[in-house]
């Protein structure tokens, strides 16, 4: 799906930093650092950051972080990804500067709605001036069902994103398979959005 905005996401720029939030496994990590972009992710599960570097056949070094405790970070040999395996909201801009790129599958939409505005806070803490952030985000009816993932309309959205960055809509699909009957619904939307800070508008 990045794949489909990937233009809208660069603008043209070079050696991006991208951030993951709850990375998983995911694999546009890798497909976007052979494009020579820098990634970071975070991700609670060391199992699944080991797996990801083990499933691309990717030399690894495994580190301390000092500012968090507890925390640990897997750098591959090129430096190219970085993915901190700690609770997503120990993480900061300190640890890593802010970044031009962010990309969220999965991570908003496994956020706690009593937990949102905390979340949000710290996604914009960590956006540049010029940071494109994609969001990818589900929308169905959550009387039928109450997630996780969690339903997030773009109300939510706009609430949460709306007083410090621009909302653009970039796709509205119908998401629904015959697998998601097991959550009793029957209709999903898929909608992704291109949030882009205030600041930055030309």
């Amino acid at each position: 799906m990045l794949n489909n905005y990937l233009d809208k996401v660069l603008c043209g720029r070079q050696q991006v930093r991208f951030f993951f939030p709850l990375c998983g496994k995911a694999v546009d990590m890798k497909w976007l650092a052979d494009m020579g972009h820098v990634i970071v992710g975070v991700e609670i599960s060391e199992k699944a950051i080991k797996q990801f570097f083990e499933e691309h056949s990717l030399k690894y070094k495994e580190e301390s972080v000092p500012d968090i405790p507890d925390a640990k970070l897997f750098k591959s040999s090129d430096a190219r990804i970085s993915l901190y395996q700690c609770d997503l909201h120990k993480f900061s801009s300190a640890i890593e500067r802010q970044f031009g790129a962010i990309w969220d599958r999965g991570s908003l939409v496994a956020i706690n709605p009593c937990d949102r505005e905390k979340y949000a806070k710290l996604i914009m803490s960590l956006m540049d001036k010029d940071c494109k952030y994609l969001l990818d985000t589900l929308e169905y009816n959550p009387d039928l069902y109450k997630g996780p993932p969690f339903f997030v309309p773009e109300e939510a959205v706009k609430s949460l994103y709306g007083d410090a960055c621009d909302i653009e809509l970039v796709q509205s699909r119908n998401a629904f398979q015959e697998k998601h009957k097991a959550w009793g619904i029957d209709s999903l939307v898929e909608k992704v959005y291109l949030l882009t800070p205030k600041a930055n508008r030309n």
